[in-house]
């Protein structure tokens, strides 16, 4: 599984997954690939011409602004996106629960079409699907 990690989570985040899941996935953080403050049209259109990526992100904007909505789920990527509270809490805090939810990462990441975008929630263990507001 090929997996980025988005500018609006620390870097740890993406270098701690790496390092654990080393051998079995691909783990960025995306200023690493592309540099900082990259337009996120860019790197969302570049990311689906390489096929599948799951993208772990605190950023919401994406299902909220129209040209980005459109782009990621016209995509081949599928998203992850830090709750609210969750994207505010110690990058600790966000990490222990991206590692509870992995499975559920994993699982859906296999069987959704390209374009899905999910909601990791603080407490819960459902991961439900963003839509465009």
């Amino acid at each position: 599984m090929n997996v980025l990690v988005d500018e609006n989570l620390s870097p740890k985040i993406a270098r701690s997954l790496a390092a654990l899941f080393d051998g079995q996935h691909t783990i960025v953080h995306i200023r690493e690939r592309f540099g900082a403050g990259v337009n996120d049209l860019s790197w969302i259109n570049q990311l689906s011409t390489e096929g599948r990526w799951i993208v772990l992100s605190g950023d919401r904007r994406i299902s909220k602004n129209k040209a980005e909505y459109v782009a990621f789920s016209s995509s081949n990527l599928i998203g992850f996106f830090l709750s609210s509270g969750l994207h505010k809490s110690p990058v600790v805090k966000q990490m222990a629960r991206i590692l509870t939810l992995w499975n559920s990462i994993e699982t859906l990441s296999g069987t959704v079409a390209g374009g899905a975008m999910f909601e990791l929630p603080m407490r819960s263990s459902k991961l439900t699907q963003l839509r465009r507001r």
